[in-house]
């Protein structure tokens, strides 16, 4: 008995093993933080292309305005396409207490993140929201397959609550 606990506490220790992969978690959650340094980088030049750089084929997101959800980088693209054409220039973004966690080929991200900018109707746009977003290392690339943001709302108004800060 004590030898078939032992082999299996060895072939155990050998699957774990094999599971490390070549990168560390460090290595990991500095890539993810590379995407989403390039992808803030992207966001502020409102350069599409470059944010979308970022996301799977398949993403899945759960974004600040409608509709409920967005399937697939086609969606999510036509969706950041409309968002940075209601800007007069290039709106700003900024992470606040951003956490990423990274095993070897999923990891994910959260963070209050700030966004503002002037509108083309002249208006000033500011509030921080919640985001999460789900990373997937495919073909050696580590890229997001789900993001969900958000902000707080009212239930007695039934209205998103957009002047809160940390």
């Amino acid at each position: 008995m004590r030898r078939l606990i032992a082999l299996a506490a060895v072939t155990l220790l050998g699957a774990c093993a094999d599971l490390s992969g070549g990168a560390g978690p460090s290595s990991n959650e500095a890539e993810i933080r590379g995407a989403l340094e390039r992808w803030a980088k992207a966001f502020q030049a409102a350069d599409v292309d470059g944010v979308m750089a970022m996301y799977a084929p398949q993403v899945v997101a759960y974004d600040f305005i409608p509709p409920l959800r967005y399937v697939g980088a086609d969606a999510y693209r036509k969706d950041y396409e409309e968002f940075l054409a209601q800007f007069d220039g290039p709106p700003a973004v900024q992470f606040r207490d951003l956490k990423v966690v990274a095993g070897n080929d999923v990891g994910f991200v959260y963070a209050l993140e700030r966004i503002s900018g002037k509108l083309k109707n002249g208006q000033e746009v500011e509030f921080w929201g919640r985001c999460t977003s789900g990373f997937q290392k495919i073909s050696g690339r580590w890229l997001d397959v789900h993001d969900h943001c958000s902000v707080p709302a009212d239930f007695d108004t039934g209205k998103a609550v957009l002047d809160l800060k940390p």
